[in-house]
C-alpha cells in the first residue's frame, strides 16, 4: 500500500512540476527563517547523558548541597618565584574584582587572608621549628631591611651583616650569611650582563622545606557574565580577561606565565575548534558529492537537481529537529553529514534507474512511472529500516545520540518524500538528455562470473575475515575521556593538561557527599589508606594538628622578629646618591669579611663586593632595574612574614565562612575530596583510583567518576539500542520479504561490515569514544539500505548484479556518503575528525560487502516474482 502511494505521488510531482516545486519551496523559505532565528548549539558534553541516570543523579546532589561557582575560568599564574606568583595573581584578581561588567565573582582558592595568616600551622611541628629559627636567625637583615625596603636598605643590612660577620666567632651564625651573598651576587650580575633575572627572598629565608615558601603557582577562579546569545558565550569575558593579563604585564618578561583555562574557555574553544575549518571541511563535502553525483548521471542537470533536492531537505530537516530539540549538540550535529550522504544516496538511486529507463523509453513522464514502480519499495524499505535502526536509541540515557536518531529519522522521512516529489518535478523540468551509453557496467561481468565461480572460496574468506575480527575484539579499546575528543593544542587545554600533571591542583579528584562532618572524618581515613589515593580532604584536614607546640614556636619567633619586622621609624627618602653611598660602605665591609673569613663564605662576600662595586659605577637606570628585582619581592616576603606572626588557634569556629561552606553544607552534609596517586592524565590510573575509592564509597562523585560511568552507560546504550534495531529491521523485512532466508541474506552482511570495521580499528590503533561511536549506527542504517537495494533486485530475477544500474547507483552512493562523512576527517576537531575516520572506514567496508559478498552469498537467481519489473541490467 505505502509503495503504491509513493509510485503515485512521484507521477502526481512529475505532471504538476511548477505546482510541486512552488509548494516545496514555500516550506523551504519558512524553515530556513525558523533555523535563522531559532538555532542554537551547546558543546555541553555533560548534556549528552540523561540526568536520571544514577550516577548523575548523585552529581546533581552534590552540586545541590554546595553550589560553589558555575561556569566558571580558571587561571593558572606560574611565576619565576613565589613572589612573582602572588602578586600576579593579586594583582589580577583586583583588576578582574573590578571588572563588573565582565564578571560576577572572583575567588582565590589558594590565597586567601586566613591562609596567609594560619599557613605556617599546617606544617609538621619539625617544619615550623626549622622556619622560626632561621627566621630568628636572619633578624639582624630582616631588621635592616623592613626598616628601608629599598636597594640603599639592602646595601645597609649587607654592611650591617657583613660587619657582624667579621667580628663574630659563631661559625654556624656566619656560615648562614654565605647563601644570601652568594645569591644576590648572582643576581645583581645578571641583571647588569642585561640578563633576566629573578630574585626570592621568601625562598632565601624559609629554605627549600619551609612553608614560607609557597608554590611558584597561584590560582584565580573567576564566574564570567555570560551572552547567551553568543554561540561562544564566555568570549566576551576571556578577551576582557585576556586584556588585563596584558595590561598588568603578566607574561614572560616579567617572569610570569597564564594559562586560562576551565569549562567555559573549553567549551568556547570547543565549538571554535568546530567552526575553525568549517568551510574547508563544507567545501571538501561537496566537491566529493558533485564529483561523485556525475560519476554515477553524467548530467550537470540532473547533478543540480539531486543537490537542490539534498539541500533543501537539509533546511526542512534542520528546522524540524531544533523544533523537536531545541538544540545540537556534539554528537546530533552529524545528523547533515548524514542526511547529506543518505539524501544523495536516494538521489542516486532515483536518478541513475531514471538514466536506464530513459535509455529505453526517452520519454521522461514513462521513464519516472517505470522508476517509481521499480525502486518505490527498495527506496521505501531503505528509509524505513534507517529510521528503526537510529529510533531504536530513543528508550536509551544516551540522549546525544538519541537525540541525533530523532532529527536524522525525521530527515529520512523528509528525504525520501522530497526524492519522490521534488526531484522527479526538477527532473522534468530541467529533462537531462537521454544518456548515450549503458548505464550499467558490462566491464564487470568478468567479476560477475568469478564470483559465481568461486562463491564458496569467497564466503570461507569473509568468514575467516569475522573470525578474527570477533577474535581481535579483546583489543578494541574504548577511550572515556571525554577530553580526548578535544584540540589538546588549544590554549585552554595546555593549561589543562599542565594542571592535571599538578598532583596538588589536578581536577581529577574524586568528590565523596556524607551525612556529617564526623562520617566524612571516617570516611577520608579508610580512603587514605588505599595505595591509590594521595590524600583524602575534608573540613578537619583546615584544623591543624599539635597547634599548641606550633603556636608557642610562632608566637615566641614574633615576639622577637616584631620590632625588626614592625620598625616604628619610617625611613628616609631614598635617593640616588644616598644609594651609592651605602653601596659604598657594603663594598668596604665585604672586602673586609673577605680578608677575614677566608674559605666559602669569604669567596661569596668577594664576590658580592665585586657586583656592589658594579652596581654602584653603573647608570641609575641600571641600579633601578636591579632594586625593581629585590625590592618588589622583599616587600611581598615582608607582608607574607608579618602575616605568618599572627597565627592564632584554628577551630571549626575561626575558620571562615565561605571556606567552611565549601566542605559542610547548611543541612550539615560534609565532603570528602580524594585525590588519586599517580598519574591522573593516566586512563589506567584513573580506572584504578575510581575502582578502588567507589568500592568504599559506592556513590562517590567527580570527573573521573563522571567519565567512565559516561562510557558505561554509552556501551549500554550501544548495546540495547543494536539489539532493538536488530529486531526492528528484522522484523521489517520479514514483513515485506516473508522469507527468513532473505531477511539474513540482508542483514549477515551488515553484521560483517561491523565487526570487520572493529576489526581495522585494532589494526591501526583507533580507539572508540564518545563521538565516533556513532559509526555503527550510521552503518547499520546504511548497510541495510544497501543490501536492501541487491536483495530486492535478487529476488526480482537479476543475475549479473554488479553489471546492473543498481551497481552503479549503489557504487556511486557509497562513494558520495563516504566523501560526506569523510570531510569530517578534516576537522580540526579531534572527536570530529575520528568520526570521519571511522565512517568511511565502515563505508568502505559496507561497500566490500555489498558488491563481492553480498553477490557471493546471494547465488544464481532463484525466481521473478511475477508482475514485479526487474532492474534495468544496462
Amino acid at each position: 500500500m505505502l509503495s503504491t502511494l509513493l509510485q503515485r505521488a512521484m507521477l502526481a510531482a512529475a505532471r504538476r512540476p511548477l505546482t510541486t516545486l512552488a509548494s516545496i519551496g514555500f516550506l523551504v523559505a519558512l524553515a530556513l527563517a525558523y533555523t535563522i532565528v531559532a538555532f542554537d548549539i551547546t558543546t555541553d558534553t555533560g548534556d549528552l547523558i540523561s540526568p536520571k541516570v544514577a550516577w548523575r543523579q548523585n552529581d546533581t546532589a552534590v552540586e545541590k548541597a554546595f553550589p560553589g561557582l558555575q561556569d566558571a575560568i580558571l587561571v593558572v599564574v606560574d611565576g619565576q618565584t613565589p613572589e612573582l606568583a602572588e602578586a600576579g595573581a593579586a594583582r589580577l584578581a583586583d583588576a578582574l574584582t573590578a571588572d563588573h561588567q565582565h564578571f560576577q565573582v572572583v575567588k582565590r582558592p589558594d590565597g586567601n587572608a586566613f591562609l596567609a595568616s594560619e599557613g605556617l600551622m599546617f606544617a609538621s611541628l619539625a617544619e615550623v621549628k626549622d622556619t622560626t629559627q632561621r627566621l630568628i636567625d636572619a633578624q639582624p637583615l630582616l631588621g635592616a631591611l623592613a626598616a628601608d625596603p629599598s636597594l640603599r636598605g639592602v646595601a645597609t643590612a649587607i654592611d650591617t651583616a657583613a660587619t657582624g660577620a667579621a667580628t663574630d666567632g659563631d661559625a654556624a651564625a656566619t656560615a648562614r650569611l654565605e647563601q644570601p651573598l652568594a645569591q644576590l651576587a648572582q643576581a645583581i650580575d645578571a641583571r647588569l650582563a642585561g640578563k633576566t633575572a629573578w630574585f626570592s627572598w621568601q625562598r632565601l629565608f624559609s629554605g627549600s622545606k619551609g612553608q614560607l615558601a609557597p608554590p611558584t603557582r597561584r590560582l584565580v577562579l573567576a564566574q564570567p557574565h555570560l551572552d547567551f546569545t553568543d554561540l561562544q558565550p564566555g568570549s566576551a569575558a576571556e578577551a576582557a580577561l585576556q586584556g588585563h593579563i596584558a595590561a598588568l604585564h603578566l607574561d614572560a618578561a616579567h617572569g610570569l606565565k597564564t594559562g586560562i583555562t576551565g569549562e567555559v574557555m573549553l567549551a568556547d574553544e570547543e565549538f571554535g575548534t568546530i567552526r575553525d575549518n568549517i568551510g574547508m571541511v563544507g567545501l571538501l563535502m561537496v566537491a566529493a558529492m558533485v564529483a561523485t553525483l556525475w560519476l554515477a548521471t553524467r548530467s550537470a542537470r540532473m547533478v543540480g537537481a539531486i543537490l537542490l533536492t539534498v539541500f533543501a531537505g537539509l533546511i526542512i530537516t534542520l528546522a524540524l529537529g531544533l523544533l523537536a530539540i531545541g538544540r545540537l549538540n556534539l554528537i546530533s550535529v552529524a545528523f547533515i553529514p548524514l542526511f547529506v550522504g543518505l539524501g544523495v544516496d536516494f538521489g542516486i538511486q532515483v536518478g541513475v534507474r531514471f538514466n536506464a529507463e530513459r535509455r529505453e523509453d526517452a520519454e521522461p513522464l514513462g521513464a519516472l512511472e517505470r522508476t517509481a514502480m521499480a525502486i518505490g519499495e527498495p527506496l521505501l524499505m531503505a528509509a524505513a529500516a534507517i529510521f528503526l535502526a537510529l529510533g531504536a536509541f530513543l528508550p536509551t540515557d544516551y540522549i546525544g545520540i538519541a537525540e541525533l536518531g530523532v532529527i536524522a529519522g525525521v530527515g529520512m522521512i523528509i528525504a525520501l518524500v522530497l526524492n519522490v516529489t521534488m526531484l522527479p518535478a526538477l527532473l522534468v523540468k530541467l529533462n537531462p538528455a537521454v544518456p548515450t551509453q549503458p548505464v550499467g557496467w558490462a566491464g564487470a561481468a568478468p567479476v560477475d562470473r568469478w564470483l559465481g565461480r568461486n562463491r564458496r572460496a569467497v564466503l570461507a574468506s569473509f568468514a575467516l575475515a569475522m573470525v578474527l575480527s570477533i577474535a581481535g575484539l579483546h583489543w578494541v579499546k574504548f577511550d572515556f575521556n571525554p577530553l580526548h575528543l578535544r584540540d589538546p593544542h588549544t590554549p585552554g587545554m595546555l593549561a589543562l593538561a599542565d594542571l592535571m600533571r599538578d598532583p596538588d591542583r589536578t581536577p581529577n579528584t574524586i568528590t565523596v557527599m556524607t551525612a556529617d562532618l564526623a562520617s566524612a572524618d571516617r570516611m577520608a581515613q579508610r580512603l587514605s589508606r588505599l595505595p591509590e589515593v594521595a590524600q583524602a580532604t575534608t573540613l578537619s584536614s583546615f584544623l591543624p594538628d599539635d597547634q599548641p607546640a606550633k603556636l608557642a614556636l610562632i608566637q615566641d619567633a614574633g615576639l622577637l622578629l616584631d620590632p625588626a619586622i614592625n620598625p616604628f621609624d619610617l625611613p628616609q627618602p631614598v635617593d640616588d646618591r644616598s644609594t651609592q653611598a651605602e653601596l659604598g660602605k657594603a663594598v668596604a665591609a665585604l672586602r673586609d669579611l673577605a680578608v677575614k673569613r677566608p674559605g666559602a663564605l669569604g669567596t661569596a662576600a668577594a664576590h658580592l663586593a665585586t657586583s656592589f662595586a658594579r652596581l654602584s659605577a653603573a647608570s641609575p637606570q641600571q641600579r633601578e632595574q636591579v632594586a625593581t628585582i629585590l625590592v618588589e619581592p622583599l616587600t611581598v616576603s615582608l607582608n607574607a612574614i608579618r602575616a605568618s606572626m599572627q597565627a592564632g588557634e584554628v577551630s571549626r569556629d575561626t575558620l571562615p565562612p565561605e571556606m567552611a561552606a565549601d566542605w559542610v553544607a547548611r543541612d550539615g552534609k560534609a565532603l570528602v575530596q580524594v585525590t588519586p596517586s599517580g598519574d591522573s592524565m593516566d586512563n589506567a590510573v584513573l580506572e584504578h583510583f575510581t575502582a578502588a575509592v567507589r568500592k568504599v564509597a559506592p556513590e562517590a562523585t567527580g570527573l573521573p567518576v563522571s567519565t567512565q560511568e559516561a562510557a558505561r552507560t554509552v556501551a549500554r546504550a550501544f548495546i540495547d539500542a543494536g539489539v532493538l534495531a536488530l529486531m526492528l529491521v528484522s522484523l521489517l523485512l520479514y514483513a515485506v520479504l516473508r522469507s527468513v532466508r532473505e531477511v539474513a541474506f540482508t542483514l549477515a552482511p551488515v553484521v560483517l561490515s561491523g565487526f570487520l570495521t572493529l576489526g581495522t580499528c585494532v589494526v591501526i590503533g583507533q580507539p572508540l569514544n564518545f563521538a565516533n561511536i556513532i559509526a555503527f549506527p550510521l552503518l547499520f542504517g546504511v548497510g541495510v539500505a544497501f543490501h536492501i537495494y541487491f536483495v530486492m533486485a535478487w529476488r526480482s530475477g537479476v543475475s549479473d548484479l554488479l553489471q546492473s544500474s543498481l551497481a552503479r547507483a549503489v557504487v556511486c552512493s557509497a562513494l558520495a556518503t563516504g566523501s560526506a562523512f569523510g570531510a569530517l576527517w578534516f576537522s580540526h576537531h579531534p572527536g570530529t575528525a575520528s568520526m570521519g575516520l571511522i565512517l568511511m572506514i565502515s563505508l568502505i567496508w559496507t561497500l566490500v560487502c555489498a558488491l563481492i559478498f553480498e553477490p557471493a552469498l546471494l547465488g544464481p537467481v532463484e525466481h521473478a516474482p511475477a508482475g514485479k519489473p526487474a532492474p534495468a541490467a544496462n
